[in-house]
């Protein structure tokens, strides 16, 4: 059975002592039980060398953990330009971290979709996001070496969108686990987070 080793509802200005930004946003609050998280201008994640294209700045709340784990957070999404995103991130280091989320787009189908970063080289798989509302669940469960991803709706029905690995995962190094959001073409963006949990699976 599934122990828990961090719970935060935001239903506090002050956040659960373990957990810590990277990169703070431009602007957050805690309101109504959801944490408001408004990123800058050019924030993103993502690393393609060969495209020159390296970003590392996005916003992230994160706690370290060792060992496997299901790591958990519901989204509402207030989109305002191309490419803003909300969810959830893994990382062992600038080059080598796993992201999920719900990536916006105008006039088509938004993405729901993970990125894998091995190397310092950024892969992307992704669907298309057809719901009507950018209100929806994500986890990260962390199993051995492997990393399953799963999207759900309304916290209960899940669907798997991703199987990975981290290759610089030897299971030594804790794991920077959390939430982000990031707007890699303008500010106006604004994601808004229920809550954040991390259990022993």
């Amino acid at each position: 059975m599934a122990s828990m080793l961090l719970s935060e509802p935001f239903d506090n200005p002050t956040f659960d002592s373990r957990l810590s930004w990277y990169n703070p946003p431009q602007r957050w609050s805690v309101k109504d039980s959801w944490l408001q998280v408004e990123p800058g201008a050019k924030t993103d994640y993502w690393q393609q060398p060969h495209h020159g294209i390296q970003s590392d700045n996005g916003p992230f709340l994160y706690c370290e953990v060792k060992g496997d784990f299901i790591l958990t957070t519901q989204i509402r999404m207030r989109p305002a330009n191309q490419y803003d995103q909300a969810g959830l991130m893994v990382r062992l280091s600038p080059s080598c971290w796993l992201k999920t989320s719900v990536e916006f787009e105008s006039g088509i189908p938004s993405k729901l979709g993970a990125v894998v970063t091995n190397y310092a080289y950024s892969d992307w798989s992704t669907q298309d996001y057809r719901a009507s509302s950018y209100d929806y669940t994500l986890r990260v469960r962390r199993e051995g070496f492997d990393y399953t991803v799963d999207y759900s709706p309304d916290g209960a029905a899940w669907s798997q969108i991703r199987f990975a690995h981290l290759l610089e995962d030897d299971g030594t190094h804790p794991l920077q686990c959390g939430l982000y959001a990031c707007s890699p073409i303008a500010a106006g963006f604004k994601a808004e987070f229920g809550f954040l949990k991390i259990e022993r699976c």
